[in-house]
């Protein structure tokens, strides 16, 4: 028996209908053809058809394009302490299922939506647990969750010493919400001393600062395909572009590349994968540059480099700048086809959601073309698991990552 609804309701669209329907848990504004009850904003509303059927419970947000966010589809389900306790572990016995044990220590414990958590990121980091809050409803409750959350982490033997808020980005302020960062303060615990730790992934010890680093301190999402990398590189030339704090570079060298070139246009990222080299005992078989890649590539030789790899940031966060981005991501894997030897590989790979694999492909068919090779498909892969694709909902589905061989 359903229980009696309380909330006040919006009535949507039919083309919002069929996207809830479909599993995406956003309501856009102009999708609400009407309200009932006053909901205060970052409250709880029910969704409705136009005849008044059920179809979610979510947080109204009243400055955002995006109105409502579902954190429910279960008419039944009450929001209290125990609701929110039974989604974090939820989330938790996934991340135990799915990732191995060694891995638990440094993973994406929450990925918004994909999580029923909508705006909330928890990234763990040893000890330190790195959160990102971009909706209202979410900063609302967040004592509560993060509460529950290091309860349900302690309770199952994990050493949480601190938490981190990384709220220091712009899409907060659509929210009306405030930039910040700093340490959240734990009843009765004081802070850890510094926000700088380390963490092991694939073998490879890290220093992350999750208050300067970027993100949350360090992409998590790419550490299967760093070890794809690592098989294929044993005994090459590795140029790894893009290459931020040395992940994909580190992960080739420990593989066995006979000499891996890690660049970026950052020296302080630089300076910290040379840092991470050094760490791990790998800075004789590598070197370091900082260069913009896009002026890098044309002017270096032919075949100096048998495995090149392109881990570039976003290169569009809208629809609008679409077009700009694909004819980006074509100069790099044009140039990077042109400079390799045939039998040589190639990795390239693509974060943002608007990029789709459609488009991604495309771009490369035309480049390979265009620089008059054809591309061996090795591997097309995707981000970790512990950053879960949400069917019907094409947000959490943003990692591309190819590997090659120029033939």
């Amino acid at each position: 028996m359903k229980i009696e609804r309380n909330f006040p309701s919006v009535t949507v669209s039919p083309k919002a209908e069929a996207a809830v329907t479909g599993g995406h848990p956003w309501v856009y504004g102009e999708e609400i053809l009407s309200h009932s009850g006053e909901a205060p904003n970052g409250g709880l509303v029910d969704v409705l058809s136009r005849k008044g059927r059920y179809l979610g419970t979510g947080f109204l947000s009243e400055r955002s394009k995006i109105r409502v966010r579902l954190i429910s589809r279960n008419a039944n389900d009450t929001f209290d302490e125990a609701f929110w306790e039974r989604r974090l572990r939820y989330a938790w016995d996934y991340r135990k299922a799915v990732m191995r044990p060694e891995d638990l220590s440094c993973c994406r414990i929450i990925f918004g939506e994909a999580d029923t958590f909508p705006g909330l990121t928890v990234d763990r980091f040893g000890p330190l647990l790195v959160v990102q809050v971009l909706s209202l409803g979410m900063e609302l409750r967040k004592d509560l969750i993060f509460r529950l959350l290091l309860k349900l982490l302690r309770e199952d033997g994990e050493r949480i010493d601190g938490l981190f808020e990384r709220n220091d980005v712009p899409i907060r302020e659509l929210e009306g919400l405030k930039q910040s960062k700093g340490w959240y303060p734990l009843k009765g615990e004081a802070p850890p001393a510094s926000p700088v730790t380390e963490i092991v992934e694939n073998g490879i010890r890290y220093a992350v600062d999750v208050e300067n680093g970027q993100k949350t301190g360090f992409f998590l999402d790419q550490k299967d395909n760093r070890a794809a990398v690592a098989r294929l590189a044993r005994g090459r030339r590795v140029l790894d572009c893009f290459t931020h704090t040395g992940s994909f570079a580190l992960n080739a060298a420990k593989g066995g590349a006979a000499h891996v070139t890690a660049v970026d246009v950052s020296d302080s990222a630089i300076a910290m994968a040379r840092e991470n080299a050094r760490r791990n005992g790998l800075e004789e078989r590598m070197d370091f540059r900082t260069a913009d890649v896009f002026d890098l590539l044309p002017g270096l030789e032919p075949r100096l480099y048998d495995f090149i790899i392109l881990d570039p940031p976003a290169f569009t966060k809208s629809r609008k700048t679409i077009r700009n981005a694909m004819a980006g991501y074509k100069e790099i894997n044009y140039r990077a086809m042109r400079l390799l030897p045939r039998g040589g590989y190639l990795a390239t790979c693509s974060c943002s959601h608007f990029a789709t694999e459609e488009l991604f492909c495309q771009m490369l068919a035309q480049a390979a073309r265009d620089a008059g090779v054809q591309l061996r498909q090795i591997e097309a892969r995707q981000q970790c698991r512990d950053h879960p694709i949400l069917w019907g909902v094409e947000e959490t589905n943003y990692l591309k990552f190819y590997l090659f061989q120029v033939v």
